[in-house]
């Protein structure tokens, strides 16, 4: 009977953490395409995908909701401050280097 009960409150629980994956998906898309852009316009002429890929990955749940929402809004100066923000972190710049060295960029 127990195991029937956890079994139980677990579906609910599952539903929810699938619906919160496919929130943070969304932002995550949204803000990377706002990222890509900013990364095109401060570095012309540089394959923006590496450094668009760490700033997405070196950002906060927080930070992605933020830029996201931000875009979504009409407040891409907030958007722009956070993309900057996570920009300038060593690990941000070390990635950043890194892809663009694979890329074949530098």
């Amino acid at each position: 009977m127990r195991v029937a009960c956890i079994v139980a409150l677990g579906l609910p629980l599952a539903g929810c953490v699938a619906v919160q994956d496919a929130a943070d998906q969304i932002a995550r898309e949204q803000a990377r395409g706002y990222v890509n852009g900013e990364v095109e316009r401060r570095f012309p002429g540089v394959n923006a995908q590496p450094i668009t890929d760490c700033v997405i990955d070196n950002a906060s749940a927080q930070e992605i909701v933020a830029i996201a929402g931000g875009v979504a809004l009409g407040r891409t100066e907030a958007a722009t401050e956070t993309v900057s923000t996570v920009l300038s972190r060593p690990e941000t710049i070390r990635c950043a280097a890194e892809g663009s060295l694979r890329a074949g960029l530098f």
